[in-house]
C-alpha cells in the first residue's frame, strides 16, 4: 500500500529541480533544508507510530521554520551582521511562498470575532475552543501565537 504525498511535498520537490535547473543556489539550499526538515519529521512521526506529515503538519513546520529565521535576522541586526541578517531574510522569502496567504491583523481580529460569536465563547475557559476552531478553520494563514492573545483580549474584554 503506497502513502499518499500530500501536494505541498509534490510542489517543494519540483522547486527544487527547477531550482537546480536554474542554478539559483541560495532557493537551492533552502528547499534542500526545508526537505531535509520534512523528512526528519515523518522519521520521527514514523517512530512514534504516526503516518506521514499531512500537508496541515508540513504548514505548521514551514512556519515553525520562518520563525525560527525571523528569531535570527532579530540577532543577526543586533550583532551587527546584516550580511547573514540578508541570507536569513532570502531563506524566509523562499519558505514563505509556500505558505497560503499570511491574514491581516484585521481578518485575524474579524477571524476571531466570527469564532467566538459560532462557538458562544464566553470566557477563558472556552479559550481552547475558540483556538481549536480557528487552527481548524485557519490552518497556516495566521501567527496562532499572536492570535492567542488576541482571542484572550477578546473573551476577557
Amino acid at each position: 500500500m503506497k502513502q499518499e504525498i500530500p501536494m505541498l511535498r509534490d510542489a517543494i520537490n519540483n522547486a527544487v529541480k527547477d531550482a537546480m535547473k536554474a542554478k539559483d543556489e541560495r532557493k537551492l539550499s533552502t528547499l534542500r533544508m526545508v526537505n531535509s526538515a520534512l523528512k526528519n519529521a515523518d522519521i520521527d512521526a514514523r517512530g512514534q507510530g504516526k503516518p506521514p506529515l499531512s500537508d496541515e503538519d508540513l504548514l505548521g513546520l514551514l512556519q515553525k521554520m520562518i520563525k525560527q529565521r525571523q528569531e535570527s535576522v532579530a540577532l543577526y541586526d543586533k550583532g551587527g551582521r546584516p550580511e547573514l541578517a540578508a541570507a536569513e531574510r532570502e531563506e524566509i522569502a523562499v519558505i514563505s511562498a509556500y505558505l497560503p496567504k499570511q491574514m491581516s491583523d484585521d481578518e485575524v481580529n474579524a477571524a476571531i470575532a466570527a469564532i467566538v460569536a459560532e462557538t458562544g465563547a464566553a470566557g477563558m475557559k472556552d479559550m481552547g475552543k475558540v483556538i481549536a476552531a480557528l487552527k481548524a478553520k485557519y490552518a497556516g494563514q495566521m501567527d496562532f501565537g499572536k492570535a492567542s492573545g488576541l482571542v484572550k483580549a477578546a473573551l476577557t474584554g
